[in-house]
């Protein structure tokens, strides 16, 4: 009897360890289903300065650092996977990503594939016209009988908003490009009108190139926010939860800041 009594003793004692284990915290990451254990992989886009771009052989930016704080927070490694722009949506769905972190503008269409978590910056769609165009303002591509070529990102909401605006009107045809790069040199040798892009990375190719300039007339402005799949909501509401932590504590907008200046 003794002995019966004694191995009910270890059993219990040893579930009793075994529930402590599995009910660590989830600041270390343990409680928290990841693509990859232990790690925050991030899908991005490395071609939209300064939200995600190389330094190097390393992806720096924004994005980036928002979620390595994120990551941080929540005691797990980031992971940084470039991919093309219209494959972040897809793999976040599909299990390949957490969270999609790319300058992602937060729209009705998307919010049917993915969970948006609380915005944390604002970008402006502008457009970049060669010096002396005849594209003087945004009214121009909606004038009557308009008929420009537009240089936009495959899938960017730059694509989406002129698509909707303008090609589905009959007042353009829109040429797409893998990246805003590609769309730019289009512009440069003659083979787009204008291209419509975010207004950071569009600064930074502006100063890059010569000949060309942003209109001042802003085409859209949009909300900024991490994509993640409607299938796991304990690691969206872990995300979340950090993210919103890190915009009240200031990180967020120090991290802005830092690449964006107020001029």
């Amino acid at each position: 009897m003794k002995k019966a009594v004694k191995i009910i003793t270890l059993i219990l004692a040893f579930a009793l360890v075994f529930c402590l284990c599995a009910c660590g915290g989830s600041s270390s990451g343990s409680g928290i289903k990841t693509v990859e254990k232990g790690k925050l992989t991030m899908g991005t886009n490395a071609q939209f300065p300064p939200y995600e771009f190389y330094e190097g052989d390393k992806i720096v930016g924004i994005d980036a650092e928002i979620a390595g704080k994120i990551a941080e927070k929540l005691g797990l490694e980031l992971v940084i996977d470039d991919m093309e722009f219209d494959s972040i949506i897809e793999a976040v769905k599909g299990g390949k990503a957490d969270i999609g972190m790319a300058g992602m503008t937060v729209t009705d269409e998307r919010k049917e594939s993915v969970d948006f978590t609380e915005s944390y910056a604002t970008g402006v769609q502008v457009i970049i016209v060669a010096e002396g165009s005849d594209i003087t303002t945004a009214d121009d591509l909606f004038a009557e009988g308009a008929s420009h070529i537009i240089g936009v990102q495959r899938n960017t909401t730059g694509d989406l908003y002129t698509t909707w605006d303008l090609e589905d009107a009959g007042l353009a045809t829109i040429d797409r490009y893998s990246k805003g790069a590609d769309a730019v040199q289009a512009l440069v040798s003659g083979k787009v009108d204008c291209v419509v892009i975010d207004n950071e990375p569009a600064k930074a190719f502006v100063q890059e190139v010569g000949g060309l300039k942003i209109l001042d007339t802003e085409y859209v402005e949009e909300m900024y926010a991490g994509a993640m799949s409607k299938d796991n909501k304990e690691l969206y509401d872990a995300v979340n939860n950090a993210l919103k932590e890190l915009i009240a504590d200031g990180t967020v907008q120090k991290i802005v800041d830092k690449y964006i200046s107020a001029d």
